[in-house]
């Protein structure tokens, strides 16, 4: 149960404290106070956690101080869509804006390799208009021999590149707390010319106490990528491990599921899945088209599957894509098999926008049916 609190009552206040004692009398319950930040208010919250079932909601929606009483019914008492009227979908950071209309594109090498190829990137990105990217320091790999990733070493030269090129913001995996540790140090030393959104890849999607540790920060938004072998509500709890331990600035990232029927792709597209995020929780929707077809193989039209697996996602309401590309393919040390030219990226750019166009589009065909419906 979740008791969304007047504008002027917070911690201190008679209210709050009414409140308190009148809780007292159902044992077991967990009391947690959330505060989160509206469109022209703070926002307090009383999350209930526990047996709530005998808990008199028309009494609770009478005292005074409460604004609004909802039961949650589904297990995403964080990132759930109970409050949306009152705290904007998204959130902002380093300047952009994160949420379920917008969209951005990710693009970059899997693992950092040298700084001339990451400075080539950059300029690329620049030169597209695109102000994000990808870019990862530590890597885990399938085989142990295979390159890990330059770890901290690479970070003051990627911030200060980033920073020369207006990237605002730089999608990086982490594999522990300790790298969470070395970003924010390096950002520092740095001067934070640029914004990092936090990672969690697949093999750590149920990484429980990872989880916690990028919950616990507030500096930096996560990026949560699905387990290749999860559910959506496996995947959703997962999200709900990080919000709940205070951070809500999550961006859910669909980027295939592992299937004996995913061939000749490396997996299975979930793309259509974008809407079904949209409406079970509050959180901008990603998809990686790059680790989900896993080559560069064209359709006799010319189009690339990666193309046409990106289109699917944004024709269905995507907020952000990651995307793979490196200045030369065949000498990345990671992913160079399904990474894009400069020219390709290009192409991909153009794709991506009339797949956009037609999504606005068929947004405004529904509006206006709407519309119809209302005034008949």
């Amino acid at each position: 149960m979740i008791l969304i609190l007047k504008a002027d009552v917070d911690k201190d206040s008679p209210e709050l404290t009414r409140l308190h004692e009148f809780l007292e009398n159902f044992p077991g319950l967990n009391i947690r106070m959330v505060e989160l930040e509206g469109e022209t208010r703070a926002v307090r919250e009383i999350h209930l956690i526990g047996p709530t079932h005998n808990v008199p909601e028309e009494v609770l929606a009478a005292m005074p101080g409460i604004e609004r009483v909802v039961r949650v019914s589904t297990k995403y008492r964080q990132i759930g869509r109970h409050d949306v009227s009152f705290v904007p979908v998204g959130f902002t950071y380093n300047g952009v804006k994160f949420d379920q209309e917008g969209l951005h594109i990710f693009a970059g090498p899997c693992a950092v390799d040298t700084p001339e190829y990451v400075e080539e990137t950059f300029k690329v990105l620049k030169g597209l208009g695109i102000s994000t990217s990808r870019m990862g320091a530590y890597k885990p790999r399938t085989s142990p021999y295979d390159f890990q990733g330059h770890g901290a070493a690479c970070l003051p030269w990627v911030f200060e590149l980033a920073g020369k090129y207006d990237i605002k913001v730089i999608a990086m995996e982490v594999l522990k707390e300790r790298h969470i540790e070395e970003i924010t140090k390096a950002l520092e030393d740095a001067g934070h010319p640029t914004g990092v959104m936090l990672q969690i890849g697949t093999r750590n999607a149920q990484n429980f106490e990872l989880l916690k540790a990028v919950g616990n920060q507030s500096e930096f938004p996560v990026l949560y990528k699905r387990g290749m072998g999860l559910t959506i509500e496996e995947s959703l709890n997962a999200c709900e491990y990080i919000a709940s331990e205070g951070n809500r600035n999550i961006v859910f990232c669909l980027r295939g599921v592992k299937s004996q029927m995913s061939a000749p792709h490396r997996n299975l597209a979930d793309f259509i899945h974008v809407p079904v995020i949209h409406r079970l929780t509050r959180l901008p929707v990603c998809v990686d088209p790059s680790h989900a077809i896993g080559s560069k193989d064209r359709a006799p039209n010319g189009l690339m599957d990666i193309f046409n697996a990106a289109a699917q996602g944004v024709i269905a309401g995507a907020n952000m894509i990651l995307v793979e590309c490196h200045p030369e393919p065949e000498k990345a040390l990671c992913d160079g098999h399904q990474s894009l030219t400069p020219k390709e990226l290009e192409m991909f750019v153009e794709d991506v926008a009339v797949a956009r166009e037609a999504f606005e589009k068929r947004q405004n065909v529904y509006s206006q049916e709407m519309m119809k419906e209302m005034i008949s």
